[in-house]
């Protein structure tokens, strides 16, 4: 991990953890952990460790988180501490699609012979309860493990999971009994990196290791800051958008700061405000006092994290480590009934005795209670700033590959496959725009790929990037079996006809009218209308009459670009064609409505009345009732605003409306753009068939 040697505080840090797991008798925990990491790696299963692991000098160097402790300030007692009598808690994230790889036992791997009478019996049987009810669970994610069998010491029954199975205990059960937990954790991101990793090793030629991906990209950072972060993994929410521009990240330590600032925690605990107002100069910087200016420093003496409230009260109140660990444990029980009042006398009075202000102990207390439901570790927050960083800068350098990655990994993510092909289209700053091609049976295989482009000839000579050929994944009802067997059946010879195609792919009339609605039979067909046309006819293979009677060509009209529109948004849920609001511009016009461009050229303070199809519908806990919605365009997007009295005034427009207009104020402020509503009305009868679909409060 250190080639040239490790920091001499980073090798004292490693002393002191394998003291204290030496003393704990750890030692068989941390292997475990690493035993099942390499696992996933040696297998080619992207996965990294976070959470409170990442304050582990340890868990660095075994290689279970990638956050480096030279590059964070550490603090042990988060992780570990002699007082807590339990093992630290790993989480570890994994690809999605690849999770079940690493938690499956196979049944030779278990010891059991396949071929035993007794054994085939006893899969006879579970096979013949297959489909009936067995239980819901809330947490299936991690490993249970003991010395012994585990059905020895707690009941152990299927999960309604396939091949999985569940105890009756909870995590404190666990703890009691001193069973070993490991929480394996699904993220949809690591899938989309890999799938982007490969698809620049196979199409473009070019390796990219992305623990050596550099932190200090310029050209990234500027991508972040101008908020073009649409699919990249933690900072792609509304909220993320319109908080990007106003602290502009500039460095790693900046993605940390942001990872966890937009939650409730910060929010709620009134940090927010003050951290932006002195990182944009407009409030000074004060401690109070100077030996917490080390604690505070790097957060502008706004404490942001966890780790910080700990230590603290360490220095403030003279808090052991295991003290402050168990104040972060009535942190996280407070919400439920959890006791923080006798924290809250012995702060106070060791804090009023060193000098320090009431008013501080008392916004000390209110950031704690803060934290209680939604506090975020600094550790969790910079294992999340390490893919935001790999995300952003393959969105930025290789965006083909990762956009492509990106819709292969679906469903996941706060966008649509619609909205994530439109921001792909479209560019911005210094990130070009990509093109699209349509599913095709001629061409288009399960997944989406890359095609054309220039091989990787170093960083001065990128070339253009490859287009993006979607996959038959895109078209709703194909099965995975159905794409993979017409792509088997292209590889052996093409396809002459429409018929020859079905027969070849053994499709039944749901598949052939699938690909022919989706627009993918035009290649064979020559546009919508002749493939319905030519599906209907095409009959099933008989034994006495094998292929189907041929019949004259019919030259049906093409449909109009409308019509191909509303074909598009239901067979795929997008389109490569025309933006639906640029067929309706002329009426909207007419109407005085205003598109994303025309907005952006209003002064801060414009009443104004805009449009656009509903995407998302967001609700947070914290906004008191307020409600965000982005409205999308032939343009872009607009962040719209609607205080609780707008939206139960105008509920219907707002929760039912797939075409939204909006009349409010329009404001502009440090950057960030937003609509504020004051008036709402559901156009959606402009959109004749169209379904178009938003998605809403995930």
């Amino acid at each position: 991990r250190w080639p040239q040697g490790a920091p001499p505080h980073i090798a004292q840090q490693i002393e002191k953890e394998l003291a204290l797991i030496a003393v704990k008798e750890y030692e068989a925990f941390f292997l475990t952990v690493e035993d099942i990491v390499r696992f996933a790696r040696n297998r080619g299963i992207l996965c990294q460790g976070r959470g409170s692991a990442a304050n582990s000098a340890v868990c660095f160097a075994l290689g279970i988180t990638a956050v480096n402790p030279a590059e964070s300030r550490l603090l042990m007692a988060r992780f570990i501490s002699e007082e807590r009598d339990e093992p630290p808690d790993i989480d570890v994230d994994f690809e999605h699609e690849r999770r079940e790889e690493v938690l499956q036992q196979r049944l030779a791997e278990a010891g059991f012979d396949p071929d035993n009478p007794l054994i085939a019996r006893v899969l006879a049987v579970t096979r013949a309860l297959n489909g009936h009810p067995r239980h819901l669970s809330q947490h299936v994610g991690g490993f249970v493990i003991s010395d012994a069998s585990l059905c020895t010491v707690v009941p152990v029954e299927n999960a309604a999971m396939e091949e999985r199975t569940i105890i009756q205990w909870d995590k404190d059960d666990l703890e009691t009994m001193k069973l070993l937990k490991v929480d394996c954790l699904a993220l949809g991101m690591l899938t989309c990196i890999r799938k982007a990793v490969e698809l620049l090793q196979k199409h473009r030629g070019r390796a990219i290791d992305i623990a050596a991906l550099p932190n200090d990209d310029a050209d990234t950072y500027a991508m972040i800051q101008a908020a073009d972060t649409v699919g990249v993994f933690q900072i792609e929410s509304r909220a993320q958008m319109s908080m990007l521009p106003r602290l502009k990240p500039a460095c790693f330590y900046d993605l940390v700061v942001e990872v966890a600032i937009v939650r409730p925690g910060p929010i709620q605990g009134g940090m927010v405000h003050p951290y932006l107002q002195r990182r944009m100069g407009r409030e000074q910087v004060s401690y109070p006092s100077p030996e917490m200016k080390d604690i505070l420093g790097p957060t502008l003496g706004v404490p942001l994290f966890q780790e910080q409230v700990m230590e603290l009260v360490m220095h403030a109140a003279d808090y052991s480590d295991g003290e402050a660990d168990q104040l972060r444990r009535s942190m996280a029980a407070w919400k439920s009934g959890g006791d923080m009042e006798p924290h809250r006398l012995r702060v106070r009075e060791r804090m009023t005795v060193k000098g320090y202000a009431p008013e501080f102990i008392e916004q000390i207390f209110e950031q704690i209670k803060g934290f209680g439901s939604y506090g975020f570790p600094q550790s969790h927050a910079a294992s999340f700033a390490k893919l935001v960083l790999i995300s952003c800068w393959l969105k930025r350098h290789e965006p083909a590959a990762f956009f492509c990655g990106l819709l292969n990994a679906q469903p996941m993510g706060f966008y649509s496959p619609s909205q994530i092909v439109q921001d792909a289209r479209r560019g911005r700053g210094g990130r070009v725009g990509l093109e699209f091609l349509p599913v095709d049976v001629m061409h288009s295989d399960w997944d989406n790929t890359l095609v054309g482009g220039m091989p990787w000839r170093g960083p001065q000579t990128q070339g253009a990037q490859p287009a993006i050929r979607l996959g038959l994944r895109q078209v709703s009802g194909i099965s995975e079996a159905t794409g993979n067997a017409i792509g088997e059946a292209r590889r052996r010879s093409p396809f002459l006809d429409v018929t020859d195609l079905c027969l070849r792919a053994n499709l039944d009339a749901k598949a052939r009218g699938l690909l022919a609605e989706a627009g993918a039979l035009q290649g064979l067909a020559g546009n919508r209308n002749n493939a319905r046309w030519i599906v209907a006819g095409v009959e099933r293979q008989r034994p006495l009459f094998p292929g189907s009677p041929v019949e004259a060509r019919v030259a049906l009209p093409e449909p109009g670009a409308g019509e191909d529109v509303v074909s598009d948004y239901r067979a795929t849920g997008l389109t490569l064609g025309a933006h639906p609001l640029s067929l309706l511009r002329d009426k909207l016009q007419a109407r005085r409505l205003l598109d994303s461009r025309q907005l952006q050229d209003r002064r801060h303070g414009s009443q104004v009345h805009a449009v656009g199809l509903v995407t998302n519908r967001q609700r947070p806990q914290t906004a008191g009732g307020t409600m965000f919605l982005t409205l999308e365009d032939e343009h872009g997007m607009v962040n719209v605003v609607v205080w609780e009295q707008v939206a139960l005034r105008r509920r219907q427009a707002l929760l039912g409306a797939r075409l939204l207009a909006v009349r409010g104020r329009w404001e502009r402020v440090d950057g960030v753009a937003h609509l504020i509503a004051r008036d709402m009305q559901d156009l959606s009868g402009l959109l004749g068939g169209l379904r178009t679909a938003s998605r809403d409060f995930h």
